[in-house]
């Protein structure tokens, strides 16, 4: 009798065996982990993942991605993702071969590959940015450029999770789509436009204003605030070029940004380049540049 009831129990063992090891764990996340490096990245992964990834942001709400330091939860977390898409934001330079140790089987992958990044200008008023300094690295605030980005991260995707690959590379054809669509909406905001000028705090908007004609006048100089006698040069030099519009980012402080509009008259206008509806976002400081501008 204990024999035939221990191969009863045995029977149903192996015949529900299956469902409890392929079950997930309770409380896991679905899907592909992945990690990225900033915020907005982590709208084009959804946009081309869907619901077969799951994804997080290194770098977190209101921090500057030029200083941050990973938390040892999120070092943590990096043992069970699958792909971590790099965009070459200062921190990485001092924390990527960490993040590679966390999880030696962890693809990473430089969305920037293949992106000629341009120098951020080194001074005010001239007419080109000397070819030297510090590569600007903010290259997701142009949806030209992101497309390149989208694009590693569809065949990253496809290359980890092929079951997937069909519904990715579909994604990504409508992401493109909707990316060509926003470009030329930006286009035409700015026809007729060309050549004219905005300052911006931290020089984030250099490859948006190089895509629509414009001209970004950077207040801080690479990561330094300016100085009082830097201050009256950029406000003189603000008033001869009738300069109405100062962009600031919640990520560094306005208190510079706010003394030059005072002397000029203009407005100071926050801008969030991290922020995480990538595209609402985009939209909405085009409208203020756009307005700004008339």
């Amino acid at each position: 009798m204990k024999l035939r009831r221990a191969i009863h129990l045995l029977f149903l063992f192996f015949l529900f065996a299956p469902a409890w090891v392929c079950a997930p764990a309770s409380g896991s996340p679905p899907g592909l982990s992945v990690f990225v490096s900033i915020i907005p990245q982590k709208y084009f992964v959804q946009k081309i993942g869907g619901n077969h990834v799951t994804v997080a942001a290194m770098v977190r709400p209101g921090a500057n991605p030029a200083t941050y330091e990973p938390r040892p939860s999120q070092m943590a977390a990096l043992a069970s993702a699958r792909l971590y898409f790099a965009i070459g934001v200062p921190f990485e330079r001092a924390w990527m071969k960490r993040i590679a140790a966390a999880n030696p089987r962890m693809r990473i992958v430089p969305t920037q590959q293949g992106i000629e990044k341009m120098p951020m200008a080194p001074f005010f008023g001239e007419s080109t940015p000397r070819r030297r300094g510090i590569l600007d690295p903010h290259i997701w605030l142009s949806p030209r450029l992101v497309k390149i980005q989208a694009g590693h991260i569809t065949r990253a995707l496809a290359e980890a999770d092929p079951l997937h690959r069909n519904q990715y590379q579909e994604n990504y054809r409508r992401f493109a789509a909707e990316l060509d669509a926003l470009d030329s909406d930006l286009k035409q905001m700015f026809a007729g436009r060309e050549g004219m000028e905005f300052m911006a705090f931290h020089p984030s908007w250099g490859y948006f204003a190089h895509d629509y004609g414009l001209r970004q006048v950077p207040v801080e100089i690479e990561g330094k605030t300016p100085k009082p006698a830097r201050l009256k040069e950029l406000i003189e030099y603000a008033r001869r070029r009738g300069i109405r519009l100062i962009l600031v980012q919640p990520q560094f402080s306005r208190k510079s940004a706010e003394l030059i509009a005072r002397a000029i008259g203009a407005h100071v206008v926050t801008a969030d380049p991290l922020a995480e509806n990538w595209a609402q976002n985009l939209r909405r400081c085009a409208a203020a540049i756009q307005k700004a501008l008339k």
